[in-house]
C-alpha cells in the first residue's frame, strides 16, 4: 500500500524522500520523481513530516526507536505519522517516546485496500494531538477522503481494530450465506443482487461477493494479514476486558485456512472453508 500512497504525495506535489526494505520498491518510486534514502534515520534527516506504513507493531517500533531509525535521525518539531495497523499499546509507547524528544506523532490507519491507496480515496482514523493532526490534514488529504481525527494517541488504532472486527464479520455473513443459496440450489449471483438492493447492502457484499462468485481470491487483502488484524483485536479486547465472541469465532475460521495453506489468498477465502463443510467443494 505504502507505494501507491507515495505515487499520490508526488503527485499533489510534495517532495518525498522513501527507504524501504525492498530496493526494487525505491527505484521504481526514483523514477516517477522521489529522492531515495538509505535509512530511516536519513528519511528522518531529510524530512519535516515522517510516514511510515509497516506490517505489525515489532516493525514500526525498530523503524522509529531502533538503530539508524527515525528517531535517530529527527529533529525536534518534526511530525511523525505512522499509517500502519499495530497495537494501540505500540502506538501510545511510541507516542510518549517521541513526545519526550520533542517530536509530535500521530497514528493514522487506514482502511480501503490497495484500490483506495492507488486512488487516493482510503479512509484514515487519526489518533493524537489535535494540533499535530491539522498540520497533518493536507498530508493526509492527498492520500484519503474520509479522515477523522478520532481521539488521543492510540485512539485511531482502536478504530481500526474496530474496522477489522466489521470487515472480517461481514465476509463471514456474506461467505455464509453465499454457500446457503449455493447449497439450497439457488443461483448465488442474483442472490446477491437482491441483497444489494435491500438493507444487507454493504461495500463488502458488493466487492466480495463478486470475488466469492467468481472464485478470485488473489488478494486484495491477504487473509494472513487480517489474521494478524484480528490478533491486535482480541488482545485489545483482553486488555480492556470486552469478550469479543464473535471477533473470536471469525478468527478461527481464518486459522483454519491459513493451517490448510490458504493465509496468501484474499480475506474473501472464507468462503472455500463453508463450502468444505458443506460438501461443495
Amino acid at each position: 500500500m505504502g507505494k501507491p500512497m507515495v505515487q499520490n504525495l508526488l503527485k499533489a506535489g510534495y517532495r518525498v524522500t522513501v527507504f524501504n526494505r525492498s530496493t526494487h520498491a525505491i527505484a521504481d518510486l526514483t523514477t516517477e520523481g522521489a529522492t531515495p534514502a538509505t535509512s530511516s534515520k536519513q528519511v528522518a534527516e531529510q524530512s519535516d513530516i515522517v510516514i511510515t506504513c509497516l506490517p505489525d507493531s515489532p516493525d514500526v517500533e525498530s523503524v522509529v526507536l531502533g538503530q539508524n531509525g527515525i528517531l535517530a535521525g529527527a529533529r525536534s518539531e518534526m511530525l511523525f505519522i505512522d499509517m500502519s495497523t499495530i497495537a494501540p499499546a505500540t502506538s501510545k509507547k511510541i507516542y510518549s517516546e517521541l513526545q519526550a524528544h520533542g517530536i509530535q506523532a500521530l497514528d493514522a490507519p487506514v482502511s480501503g485496500g490497495d484500490i483506495g491507496a492507488q486512488q487516493g480515496t482510503l479512509s484514515i482514523m487519526v489518533g493524537g494531538e489535535k494540533a499535530a493532526f491539522d498540520r497533518a490534514l493536507p498530508v493526509l488529504q492527498a492520500m484519503g477522503k474520509n479522515i477523522v481525527h478520532v481521539g488521543e494517541a492510540g485512539a485511531g488504532q482502536v478504530t481500526k481494530a474496530c474496522n477489522q472486527i466489521v470487515v472480517a464479520m461481514t465476509v463471514q455473513a456474506v461467505a455464509e450465506a453465499l454457500t446457503l443459496a449455493k447449497k439450497s440450489g439457488v443461483d448465488p449471483a442474483k442472490v446477491r443482487d437482491a441483497l444489494l438492493g435491500g438493507f444487507a447492502q454493504s461495500r463488502v457484499l458488493e466487492v466480495h461477493g463478486q470475488r466469492i462468485l467468481e472464485e478470485s481470491f488473489q488478494p486484495g487483502f491477504k487473509l494472513d494479514l487480517h489474521r494478524k488484524d484480528m490478533n491486535i483485536v482480541l488482545q485489545t479486547g483482553r486488555e480492556v476486558g470486552v469478550p469479543l465472541l464473535g471477533s473470536s469465532q471469525v478468527t478461527m475460521l481464518m486459522d483454519s485456512l491459513i493451517a490448510q495453506g490458504k493465509g496468501n489468498l484474499d480475506n474473501a477465502a472464507i468462503v472455500l472453508l463453508y463450502e468444505l463443510l458443506s460438501n461443495l467443494s
